[in-house]
């Protein structure tokens, strides 16, 4: 077994104990899954280091609960920052008994901790492959129960963490109704 496949194996292994389920599976596991799935897609070829990374960008999100931060703004920013602390020093351990060397780990923990979006190639592909995911098999949900204003808000949010590339991707890809689709444009 390569230590690609042991990290992976790992990963999912946690991920499989969300005792939350989607579409008959634990959430977190299926989530990891259509990760790898999109950066296979949009990315073929993509390192481990983001392979890992991809996997691994929501492990075991359920032991963190939102409802244990404040509500508004600051407690949900709170929030992600401590998810993305938590997400990277788990990932790390994971990389290091899978034996990967320090560099490598450093790469994904960069990755999972957002440091550096729009400025490193591989935070921005993660990033565009995060907003690929959450476009296919969560927006429809998410816009279902929001109003229209929340809705473009949160579309407008997603356009602006995508490359340039990526959101002409997404164009081809989505048939979005106006003004949905103008997020997209540069």
């Amino acid at each position: 077994m390569t230590d690609l496949e042991k990290a992976l194996r790992t990963i999912d292994e946690a991920n499989a104990a969300d005792p939350g389920q989607e579409e008959g599976q634990p959430a977190a596991l299926l989530y990891g899954q259509r990760m790898s799935s999109e950066l296979g897609r949009l990315y073929p070829g993509a390192p481990d280091t983001l392979r890992i990374a991809a996997r691994g960008q929501h492990i075991e999100r359920w032991t963190l609960p939102r409802a244990s931060y404040p509500e508004g703004k600051a407690g949900y920013h709170a929030w992600r920052g401590a998810l993305a602390k938590r997400h990277a020093e788990r990932v790390g351990a994971i990389m290091t008994d899978a034996g990967y060397g320090k560099e490598d780990i450093d790469a994904a923990q960069r990755m999972l901790r957002k440091e550096g979006i729009k400025r490193h190639e591989d935070v921005q592909t993660l990033e565009n492959v995060i907003c690929f995911v959450f476009l296919k098999w969560y927006f429809a949900p998410f816009a279902a129960k929001h109003t229209e204003e929340k809705v473009l808000g949160i579309v407008q949010k997603t356009a602006r963490k995508m490359s340039s590339d990526a959101r002409v991707r997404v164009l081809k890809e989505f048939d979005l109704p106006e003004p949905l689709a103008a997020a997209f444009r540069d």
